[in-house]
């Protein structure tokens, strides 16, 4: 009896053990930032109507405004558990004007180890691209036309252009969403963004970055003097802003 009580004990020492472990396992916060560059080139609020880029088709354009949709960010771990980063509302609308909207921590906290993937929507997938339903984006004026597919935009990139045969820079509105096909016919225009087998060994910055040359040169050179304004309705350079868009965005992860 008494080697049957000793062993118990030690039974329920191990067990409080094992369970202090696991309650004193390290836990890592995750926080998210966004970055824009131009072909490696800083940009930034300061950069706004002033700062001059040439794209590949060797215009030059100045940007106005560029505010962009993120949704669904997910760390996926080595038993295939999904982790959502973004928290309740699970998107953010990220305003090159407005520093407020490119770092936000979460409470999302995460143990150490080596993860299969990150992801992300730009935009909304098909699921969450629902028309009215999100109250701070209605009033952001971020809805996509009921005609042209509803929903919400995923981007609106707005700048003007040198054309010296027109006097005054004309103006473009590279604006991305749901892209109509036909009269009641419509194409989900979302990308999923993957970067796989990641390492999380201390309070780590998913950092999103964005190069928008990749915008006007991947796969398609992009002539804005012929796709400059008008876009939302134009099944052609909804698909093709969607092509270009995959080479577009980059996930790192810092302190």
């Amino acid at each position: 009896m008494k080697k049957i009580a000793f062993l118990l004990t030690l039974l329920i020492v191990f067990l409080a053990c094992d369970s202090d472990d696991d309650n004193n396992a390290p836990q890592f916060l995750i926080s998210v930032s966004h970055s824009h560059n131009w072909d490696g080139e800083n940009v930034s609020s300061d950069d706004i109507g002033i700062t001059e880029f040439t794209n590949e088709s060797g215009e030059v354009l100045k940007i106005t405004r560029l505010r962009y949709l993120i949704s669904k960010i997910i760390l996926t771990n080595s038993t295939g558990d999904e982790i959502s980063i973004l928290g309740t509302n699970d998107y953010n609308l990220v305003d090159l004007s407005d520093n407020n909207t490119f770092n936000y921590a979460t409470n999302i906290v995460v143990p150490p180890g080596t993860y299969t993937k990150i992801s992300f929507v730009y935009g909304f997938n098909e699921e969450d691209n629902m028309d009215g339903a999100y109250e701070d984006l209605n009033s952001a004026s971020w809805n996509w036309p009921a005609m042209l597919g509803g929903g919400y935009h995923f981007m609106q990139f707005d700048g003007t252009y040198a054309n010296p045969g027109i006097g005054d820079d004309p103006v473009f509105n590279y604006h991305n969403g749901t892209a109509k096909v036909s009269d009641g016919v419509f194409e989900q225009n979302f990308i999923t963004v993957t970067t796989e087998n990641l390492s999380i060994n201390s309070n780590t910055v998913i950092d999103v970055k964005m190069n928008l040359a990749e915008w006007f040169k991947n796969p398609n050179t992009w002539d804005l003097n012929e796709f400059n304004t008008g876009l939302m309705g134009n099944y052609t350079a909804q698909k093709r802003m969607n092509e270009n868009g995959q080479s577009v965005f980059s996930v790192y992860l810092g302190d």
